[in-house]
């Protein structure tokens, strides 16, 4: 199996947090109450989970492997990937600012939760279609072995155990909640 499995995995998750991210961004738009807690628990999801975690693992175990592998990081894919990561913690922090100034500026929260959607969903495409391909041409099934090896290693020490299963017993609520059409509707 390929360690990038892993990543597209993530990506299932970060993805159903970016559909429920945009859908309340709407709503925030079309001014209608939205949960400051619900848009909390997302932000920080993003930071601790899409960035520490899955980003840590890409920053620090997938590029390096693959720019020993010989794939470029200047003017490559890697570089594009870097800056997108660098691009999405400005979003996150943009979110996290709007949500503890007082008052909480719901209008700057929509703004950068609709720039972070549209970059990590980009994102995404282009790591899932690209860059993992890559990886799964060019690394051997011993390089993928000690990849996931490492990645087990980041989540344990960047987020903790059990955190994995909160964040999608959260993700699994939010969807319910926002994404979920009602029965009979």
């Amino acid at each position: 199996m390929y360690a990038t499995q892993d990543l597209r995995d993530e990506h299932e998750g970060i993805k159903v947090a970016l559909t429920v991210l945009e859908r309340l961004a709407k709503e925030i738009e079309a001014n209608r109450p939205v949960s400051l807690d619900d848009l909390g628990q997302i932000v920080d999801f993003l930071k601790m989970f899409a960035d520490r975690c899955h980003h840590g693992k890409e920053e620090d175990l997938l590029f390096p492997a693959l720019e020993a592998a010989g794939v470029p990081r200047e003017n490559g894919p890697i570089g594009a990937m870097l800056a997108d990561h660098t691009q999405g913690r400005e979003y996150i922090r943009a979110m996290n600012d709007a949500l503890t100034g007082i008052p909480v500026d719901r209008k700057a929260f929509a703004v950068a939760a609709h720039g972070y959607t549209q970059l990590l969903t980009n994102h995404i495409e282009k790591e899932n279609n690209v860059l993992f391909v890559m990886a799964e041409r060019q690394l051997s099934p011993e390089e993928h072995a000690t990849l996931a090896e490492g990645f087990e290693r980041i989540e344990r020490e960047r987020i903790g155990p059990g955190v994995h299963e909160r964040y999608h017993a959260m993700l699994k609520r939010l969807e319910d909640e926002y994404l979920t059409p009602p029965e009979g509707s």
